[in-house]
């Protein structure tokens, strides 16, 4: 196992609950290296944080190892079978801020 993908599954082993359900593939194409990440339904928030700063900060640390191996690490985390999206919400993007005024205006 190489150095990233190693860095890579002691770091998110340490954040999820279900350590068992990690599984990471790591592929070399011309973009350089990149490690898919699949955990557990359950975890992914603990992966991702709020607003996306763990998952942030564990690529910024990801770009560092690779650096250090002369290689580029790329991130990419799998959505995990089973798991939804919300539709609606306040914090779905197709939302306009013109609809967001309206629903306040209602209530």
């Amino acid at each position: 196992m190489e150095q990233d993908q190693q860095f890579l599954e002691y770091v998110v082993r340490a954040l999820v609950d279900n350590p068992d359900d990690v599984k990471i593939n790591r592929a070399i194409d011309q973009m350089g290296v990149l490690l898919t990440l699949s955990v557990h339904k359950d975890d992914m928030g603990k992966v991702i944080g709020r607003s996306g700063a763990t998952a942030k900060a564990i690529r910024t640390v990801l770009r560092v190892v690779g650096m250090k191996n002369d290689a580029r690490v790329n991130l990419k985390i799998e959505e995990p079978e089973g798991s939804e999206r919300p539709s609606s919400g306040p914090y779905v993007r197709d939302t306009s801020v013109d609809d967001v005024i309206k629903d306040l205006k209602s209530e």
